[in-house]
């Protein structure tokens, strides 16, 4: 069974290593979504995989990291693709959920990248 929870915040960027026309070279700004999937058995217990709050405790330190910043500016984001993005943000996370199972983010409500381990 897999369960999810849904974080939103918003920052700015420019990629760097993109040809100098390209749009994304320059700031800008995205409403990313972040989809978090955690993996497991319900307790027989709590009939949870996993608290919902205790997901939130763990994931909202690195939003707020993230949230109106300038991702550029953030350690180890110096490009910060969505997928780069995306990566960041697993090993954040995965280093305190070990049953993650899968991360989607979202950079427009069209575009996005999903990372699985």
């Amino acid at each position: 069974m897999i369960i999810y929870k849904i974080f939103r915040f918003d920052s700015a960027h420019y990629l760097p290593n993109v040809p100098a026309d390209h749009k994304c070279g320059g700031m800008h700004g995205h409403t990313y979504t972040l989809k978090i999937f955690i993996s497991g058995k319900p307790s027989i217990y709590t009939g949870w995989i996993m608290d919902f709050s205790d997901l939130k405790d763990i994931v909202k330190p690195w939003i707020a990291l993230l949230d109106h910043q300038v991702l550029n500016n953030v350690e180890g984001l110096e490009n910060p693709t969505s997928e780069n993005l995306c990566l960041w943000l697993w090993k954040k996370i995965k280093a305190e959920i070990p049953n993650l199972c899968r991360i989607e983010l979202n950079e427009t409500p069209d575009s996005g990248v999903i990372y699985e381990g």
